[in-house]
């Protein structure tokens, strides 16, 4: 597509629903993440649900909406229009998204480094790029799968997921699907090798930076693992068992975890309990903090994008 969607702001509030009950056992062999879930210096101010405003409509009309990032210095959002293979920026009180980088190679999460540089997964060229240019494409000499989603850490680590949603089965190169670590200086890892069977997809970190969350869409779980010195994970343990198909995710100052899951943005404390679940028109693929007090969460969902504020802030970055 190379001509972008030009479509006007809609202020329409959608009624905000809460959904009751907590998740069950997740009856996998992974325990459940104990201790502090990387909040260890976060504030606690209970449940984030409450006190929250109204679901709104930001834009619709795009083809599949993903990847949402705020960038603080430019006071925007940007975000994935994978299929279109497109980025918009949309900058609020300025009028509808417009385009940032078209094409985009099939975009899908996207993240900022600590230069402002934007770091994107891109399905179409099997990669994850920085301001365009290759961080990643290969790994012990094959094509990676499809990169979804990817975080920067505060020392310039990448981690990104790369399960195989971009690419026909025939396509698929490596024997698994992972989830990986760049280092500072190049170096690549594959810090976990799933079954082929396995979705690792959305990613995000804790306040403090000790722990890397990573949502498994197949089994329906949001993994803790815990980030060692020097930047290699530990061994993953359940967080959450989220409603299903958990996607991308955002984390508050309070180390709580926003999941967008088939039953609407998920929130879950950092010892992994359920606070409940925002509703949205449609289902999210993924989420972010934003705006100058970092207390609206912008979500992506299917073909559009809506945000909604909250009591207390979020991290952009994480």
């Amino acid at each position: 597509m190379t001509t972008r969607r030009s479509l006007v702001l809609l202020g329409l509030g959608f009624g905000l629903g809460l959904a009751a009950g907590c998740g069950g056992d997740s009856g996998a062999a992974d325990a459940p993440a104990g201790g502090d879930g990387g909040g260890v210096d976060a504030p606690s101010f209970g449940d984030p649900l409450v006190g929250i405003g109204a679901v709104e409509l930001v834009q619709g009309g795009f083809q599949f909406t993903e990847g949402p990032q705020w960038r603080e210095a430019e006071g925007d959002l940007v975000f994935s229009d994978v299929p279109a293979s497109i980025i918009y920026r949309y900058q609020p009180g300025g009028g509808a998204a417009v385009a940032l980088v078209n094409p985009s190679n099939n975009s899908n999460g996207l993240a900022m480094d600590g230069n402002g540089a934007l770091i994107a997964a891109e399905h179409g060229m099997r990669r994850v790029s920085r301001a365009g240019a290759t961080v990643v494409g290969m790994f012990e000499g094959k094509r990676l799968n499809s990169p979804n989603d990817v975080i920067v850490a505060d020392d310039g680590t990448i981690y990104f997921t790369d399960p195989p949603y971009g690419i026909q089965a025939s396509q698929q190169e490596l024997s698994f699907n992972g989830v990986f670590r760049v280092a500072p200086g190049g170096a690549v890892t594959a810090e976990f090798r799933g079954a082929v069977t396995t979705r690792p997809n959305g990613v995000g970190l804790s306040p403090d930076g000790t722990a890397l969350y990573v949502a498994e869409t197949a089994d329906g779980n949001v993994y803790r693992y815990p980030i060692q010195p020097g930047g290699a994970l530990g061994a993953r343990a359940v967080l959450a068992q989220t409603a299903g198909n958990p996607d991308g995710l955002a984390v508050d100052v309070a180390g709580n975890v926003f999941v967008s899951t088939s039953a609407g943005v998920e929130a879950f404390s950092p010892e992994g309990a359920r606070w409940g679940a925002i509703a949205v028109p449609m289902q999210p693929a993924n989420c972010a903090f934003g705006d100058a007090d970092h207390r609206t969460l912008y979500i992506t969902a299917r073909t559009a994008v809506y945000r909604v504020r909250l009591a207390h802030p979020g991290l952009p970055r994480r």
